[in-house]
């Protein structure tokens, strides 16, 4: 893993623009001509290295984007999506059909448990949902049918933990695909060198930075993408989640950035969580020694880049919750809102929203209460000054109290 360094090799791929521009240049057309008719057969058959016949089925800006991604993931090659749902989709799609089994984490992002739960049913795909750090419930539940273990690296919203590696051994010995969702952690861990097959990311999120850019990404080998865009039997190319070239453009620039944001995002996060912690707060962050998987997560990430930059406070009912995060957004501290990687913090209660496709009887099993804030770190420049706001707004709505922090402190 030590070997590895994904910044690098993200910096050491070059793209000239058609003018010499240190930008590549963007493609701004849905269709491709040729000089000869055999030309565009061959490139409709996949035969035309470098040609381009219909951008649904590629353009020349995805393809560098998916290249820089695959170099993040350490993947032989990669195909970026219109959204992170697109890219989950299509994944699952390719490799389960009518009959298959799924054995996915329990606690996962909210889309991608509709999909699983309330979708999939009626194609035949079912899906057994369980803790997946359980190894044994794990084991037992593997069927002739089982296709895929799927799970995040560190999950929406309870950031927990999977041991990629342990899952990867138990692929490995029933002939599963592991698939990890890595949208939570991209370079703090890497989850091909732990054994996954294939690597998911919502783009939308840290590697785009922005808010202002809805994408996905698959990452895997070269004979799988290939299967995925078949022109007649690839999930990708007939569902068509096609991304934008302009976007793609958009997410190049600020991938440029990303070793850089995630650093900081990780130092502010683990900034508030010990003081938070400190307080008294119910704080939950991979970081944190009091985390049941920090541990496991210090042996499988790239130090560098930190724990991440979500975290989780209890602020113990939904009213309260809310009145916190109103109180935070009025004294400009972040937005009350979903999604996560952005500059500013940005923060929303997760069982009244990304988890809100999960039946609240399951969403208490698994431990979203209804307080629950989930945090998405902004890139704050002073994080004590911030620490120094959001604990006087803790303490006007009652989630803090002087007297504890006296004490405590």
């Amino acid at each position: 893993m030590k070997d590895f360094n994904a910044a690098n090799e993200i910096q050491d791929l070059q793209y000239f623009g058609e003018f010499g521009g240190v930008n590549p240049s963007i493609s701004d057309s849905s269709t491709y001509t040729f000089l000869s008719a055999k030309t565009m057969f061959d490139t409709f058959e996949g035969n035309a290295d470098g040609c381009y016949l219909y951008s649904r089925h590629s353009s020349p800006m995805n393809l560098y984007l998916s290249q820089a991604l695959a170099k993040l993931e350490n993947t032989e090659t990669a195909n970026v999506t219109a959204s992170g749902m697109g890219a989950i989709t299509s994944v699952l799609l390719q490799i389960c059909k009518s009959g298959d089994h799924i054995i996915s984490s329990r606690t996962i992002y909210g889309g991608t448990y509709a999909f699983l739960k309330n979708f999939l049913p009626p194609f035949q795909i079912e899906t057994t949902f369980l803790d997946i750090n359980d190894f044994e419930a794990v084991e037992a539940s593997i069927k002739p049918t089982t296709k895929v273990i799927y799970c995040e690296s560190v999950s929406n919203p309870l950031l927990e933990v999977a041991d990629l590696k342990k899952l990867s051994e138990i692929c490995k010995k029933h002939n599963l695909q592991l698939i990890v969702d890595n949208t939570f952690s991209p370079l703090s861990i890497s989850p091909k060198l732990l054994g996954a097959d294939i690597v998911i990311h919502s783009l939308t999120k840290f590697i785009n930075g922005s808010s202002d850019t809805v994408g996905g990404v698959y990452c895997g080998s070269q004979e799988f993408i290939n299967d995925t865009k078949n022109v007649n039997s690839g999930a990708c190319m007939l569902l068509g989640p096609t991304m934008d070239s302009f976007r793609s453009a958009s997410i190049l620039k600020n991938l440029r950035t990303l070793h850089i944001r995630i650093k900081q995002h990780s130092h502010n996060a683990m900034y508030l969580a010990e003081r938070f912690e400190k307080d008294g707060l119910r704080v939950v962050y991979p970081g944190l020694k009091s985390h049941k998987n920090h541990e496991l997560m210090k042996s499988m990430m790239h130090e560098e880049y930190g724990f991440g930059g979500l975290l989780t406070l209890d602020a113990g009912t939904t009213e309260k919750a809310n009145e916190l995060m109103e109180l935070m957004q009025q004294e400009n501290l972040g937005y009350l809102a979903v999604s996560l990687g952005f500059y500013k913090t940005l923060f929303s209660c997760s069982g009244s929203s990304t988890s809100s496709e999960i039946p609240e009887e399951e969403r208490a099993e698994m431990g979203i209460t209804d307080g629950l804030i989930r945090f998405s770190i902004g890139l704050d420049h002073d994080i004590q000054r911030t620490y120094e706001k959001m604990k006087e707004c803790m303490q006007t709505v009652g989630i803090l109290n002087h007297e504890t922090i006296s004490i405590l402190n």
